[in-house]
């Protein structure tokens, strides 16, 4: 054996040194074992922030979905248009629609999920150390993408009415007083996932107004807004500024995931360069998944569909809610107007992350707030709860048995006093129910 192999030989990772800078920044979720054994049928999943597809008519679905292989196949399961089926694009206007937003199917870039096109939109924008701004908290697969391309991520605060304008504008003129270079602001303005809030009406035209006189683009992220409990949608910022924002959607929350059909509207020259970085990374989207959908936009009433998704969120919303203030009034909470997930303000003293382990012991899981905050350094005092996947009855029971293990904590608390901070490792990558 060779000297170099016997070196290789010693290393869990013979190609450590052959990695490129930003593949250091990739790590597995800290919680994904914990995730693992919250997989179990006995443990109340409180985390993952999956669809509930059980009022899918699946076997419409599924004979429909046979009749266009059958008389499609040959198209849908072929290579496509890098840019996505063009019949497809002209569906998704007529979707965007329904929020009010008047987009012309030419500047509409199919994506493998709209996690795809932020991971362009970092591609295309980021160079190692510049800044995106984000929410207070964000998204956490979005986190993830940012720290892959190197990003310095700055956070904004937000409170009941979204992010706040005059902190959004003194964080651009600090930096800018720094000499840094914001290339985009990311904001998820409906519903927005962890913290459940949807920016004001009247904060909007001020947030696109100090983005465009600081020339920063805005990446608009927007899976939930069709999915306000009472039908009520809001301005989108694209509407606001079409030049100035990249608009994201997802068919993900408002049909299924597992088509991971996502799109993209961008002003023509943005539009042709994400073009062209899909192509170089995946040829084209999924043929037959655009086919699916397509097919599915054209022969079933989806619009009553997302209303019947409405009604059935709105009731798991009314129910955790209400568990929580049965049984845990001493904490404070949102009451978000659509979406998958209520924001958990914990106890002062009670750390989310240090008492995740417990939790799922007693058979319940959640995502702790540091998920959802750059490189962990705040959210210990936050959890994200989604309502969106379990039934009413395990809900009202998750919530019973996590007021047990906050309970405990706060007996602890009294005792011994608070743990003292440990030091983050970092942004992960997130779990698969960390969507």
């Amino acid at each position: 054996m060779s000297d170099t192999n016997q070196v290789h030989g010693n290393r869990l990772d013979p190609w450590l040194d052959s990695y490129a800078a930003r593949a250091h920044g990739l790590r597995a979720s800290e919680t994904r074992s914990l995730f693992a054994v919250a997989s179990r049928p006995e443990v109340v999943s409180l985390a993952g922030g999956m669809p509930n597809l059980k009022d899918l008519p699946l076997d419409r679905l599924a004979e429909a979905t046979a009749a266009m292989i059958r008389a499609d196949g040959g198209r849908a399961l072929q290579y496509g248009n890098g840019q996505g089926l063009p019949v497809l694009r002209e569906q998704i206007t007529e979707v965007m629609a329904l929020e009010g937003i008047d987009a012309d199917p030419e500047d509409v870039v199919i994506t493998t999920g709209s996690q795809q096109a932020v991971d362009i939109i970092t591609e295309l924008f980021i160079d190692a150390g510049d800044v995106i701004l984000a929410e207070a908290p964000t998204y956490v697969g979005s986190l993830s993408i940012f720290s892959t391309y190197q990003a310095d991520v700055q956070q904004v605060p937000i409170d009941a009415d979204g992010v706040i304008p005059e902190a959004l504008e003194e964080t651009i003129e600090k930096l800018e007083r720094a000499g840094r270079h914001i290339k985009f602001y990311y904001c998820l303005p409906n519903f927005h996932n962890p913290a459940g809030v949807t920016i004001s009406e009247a904060r909007r035209p001020q947030i696109v107004e100090i983005c465009r006189r600081h020339h920063i683009l805005i990446v608009e992220d927007n899976p939930y807004g069709l999915l306000g409990f009472e039908g009520q949608t809001y301005t989108a910022l694209k509407t606001l500024a079409p030049e100035d924002v990249v608009y994201l959607g997802s068919f993900s929350k408002i049909f299924a995931p597992g088509y991971r059909v996502g799109w993209a509207v961008a002003p023509p020259a943005v539009r042709e360069k994400m073009k062209l970085a899909s192509e170089a990374a995946i040829l084209c989207p999924s043929s037959v998944g655009q086919y699916s959908i397509s097919m599915y936009l054209e022969q079933f009433d989806w619009k009553t569909q997302i209303e019947d998704f409405r009604t059935m969120y709105k009731g798991r919303r009314d129910a955790m809610i209400a568990a929580l203030e049965e049984y845990l009034p001493n904490c404070r909470w949102n009451v978000p107007a659509g979406g998958f997930y209520v924001w958990l303000n914990l106890p002062d003293g009670v750390d989310a992350k240090e008492m995740l382990p417990r939790a799922v012991t007693n058979l319940v899981a959640y995502v702790s707030g540091t998920a959802f905050y750059a490189g962990g350094r705040a959210g210990r005092d936050h959890l994200r709860l989604s309502f969106c996947y379990p039934e009413p009855a395990d809900i009202h029971e998750g919530v019973r048995r996590l007021s047990e293990v906050v309970s405990r904590d706060l007996e602890i608390l009294e005792l011994f006093g608070p743990i003292p901070d440990r030091p983050s490792a970092g942004i992960s990558a997130p779990a698969p129910d960390q969507i």
